[in-house]
């Protein structure tokens, strides 16, 4: 029997969930590149970072690299910070670990995954065990939300309660394991066989007859083919459409972001920073409301001028309009009106949330606009529910992330990724 050799790119919520399923199945071999390295959690003490902040030698985001280089920035013409995780487990290393079943918009085109979420709680801890450790300040955001009849509801965390310390610093990656990311996928991919090739920048898929025979990757300073009978691209919302552009497929123009503001109040004492990142959500139409401390803001923006443990935080998580490109050199992303006038309904609701804690309008400021849910730019549509094959791509070349998503979510989107990966896997499985 032939061994069939799988190329899996990007090993996140998509390409982890994907080698895990694929990996020991019959004759398949899964060989997972990834364009990163292997990823450490920040560790930096704080008050080091306020020292540098104050000396201002910190003034441009992507100057977090240097200390941070799992977190990759970039900007947009319009200045939009754009953040994603590179490094083993994507940006779920970066992520705020929510569990969160956000089918409704496949549900419209025909796509049924209720058994894939069964699948993912069998094997994925979730919980919303964190409530009992609240902080003051959250549980008074918690208390003041319910009076505005919000309907604040405590947010599903995937991992083991039991080694979380509440630190608060989820986002800048988990130092005690705590939070689930999608190594440990990884780690049951190799344990069957799969081999991980880290540093490994996927530029382009080789077709040939309208099939995928494998992809090129660049390796320090030199481009290595590697050979496949199947290609699953699961390199997430902006590299992925890059590497079918360049592939010669074309993606629409529609790519959003999940754009996040945080609107900020002095708080003295609160050390909201320690809290567990979106302990709660406030869903409002295209957006939602969160506690959520704003690292990026707190660390490049000048308005956030009090000491990190004086300042409270609530987020507000746009669902974007589906305009914007990538091209190689270039991130066209921009809000639209409507967009901004969703902002500042948030911000409004927000600033009333705060006027009700004792803060007046006038001394609340907001943080850097900035995103990290990228997709939307190979949407499956209705055609393509039996599938999950979009007819532009060969017939033996798969995606697996956020690119497939037909809107913006405005929401957490990992488990819901996991979800796809699954049923893209088992498609596949099918055809092997």
């Amino acid at each position: 029997m032939n061994m069939k050799n799988v190329i899996v790119v990007g090993s996140g919520a998509g390409g982890a969930t994907v080698a895990k399923e694929l990996q020991g199945q019959g004759n398949i071999q899964v060989t997972i590149l990834e364009a990163g390295k292997s990823f450490r959690p920040f560790s930096a003490n704080l008050a080091v970072i306020e020292k540098l902040k104050r000396s201002g030698l910190l003034f441009d985001e992507r100057l977090i690299q240097l200390l941070f280089p799992a977190m990759q920035i970039r900007k947009t013409d319009e200045q939009m910070i754009l953040v994603n995780g590179r490094g083993l487990g994507g940006t779920t290393t970066l992520a705020t670990g929510n569990g969160l079943r956000l089918d409704h918009d496949l549900k419209k085109i025909g796509i049924n995954l209720d058994a894939e979420f069964e699948e993912l709680y069998q094997e994925v801890p979730v919980s919303v065990e964190h409530q009992k450790h609240w902080h003051t300040i959250t549980r008074r955001f918690f208390e003041i939300c319910r009076e505005m009849n919000l309907d604040p509801q405590p947010l599903p965390k995937m991992g083991d309660p039991g080694h979380c310390i509440y630190c608060g610093r989820c986002i800048l990656g988990c130092l005690q394991g705590a939070k689930w990311d999608s190594r440990q996928f990884l780690s049951s991919a190799q344990k069957k066989g799969a081999k991980v090739f880290t540093g490994s920048q996927v530029n382009k898929v080789i077709i040939k007859n309208n099939r995928a025979i494998g992809v090129r990757a660049r390796q320090g300073w030199f481009n290595r083919f590697y050979p496949a009978d199947l290609v699953i691209l699961a390199a997430g919302g902006l590299a992925t459409p890059l590497i079918l552009e360049n592939s010669g497929i074309k993606c629409e123009p529609r790519l959003f972001v999940d754009p996040v503001l945080c609107v900020a109040a002095e708080r003295k004492g609160c050390f909201q920073y320690k809290e567990i990142s979106m302990p709660f959500v406030v869903q409002q139409d295209h957006f939602i409301i969160s506690p959520y401390f704003d690292y990026l803001s707190f660390f490049f923006n000048k308005k956030w001028k009090f000491p990190i443990g004086d300042i409270a935080v609530l987020m507000i998580k746009l669902a974007d309009s589906n305009e914007g490109t990538i091209s190689r050199n270039k991130i066209k992303k921009f809000l639209t009106e409507r967009d901004k006038e969703i902002m500042k309904r948030g911000v409004e609701i927000c600033t009333e949330i705060f006027n009700r804690l004792g803060v007046k309008t006038e001394q609340t400021f907001l943080g850097t606009v900035n995103a990290g849910h990228p997709g939307g730019m190979v949407p499956l549509t209705r055609q393509d529910a039996t599938t999950f094959h979009p007819a532009r791509l060969p017939e033996n070349l798969y995606l697996a992330d956020a690119t497939l998503f037909p809107e913006s979510l405005g929401c957490p989107p990992i488990f819901t990724i996991m979800a796809m990966a699954k049923r893209v896997s088992k498609i596949c499985l099918e055809q092997n």
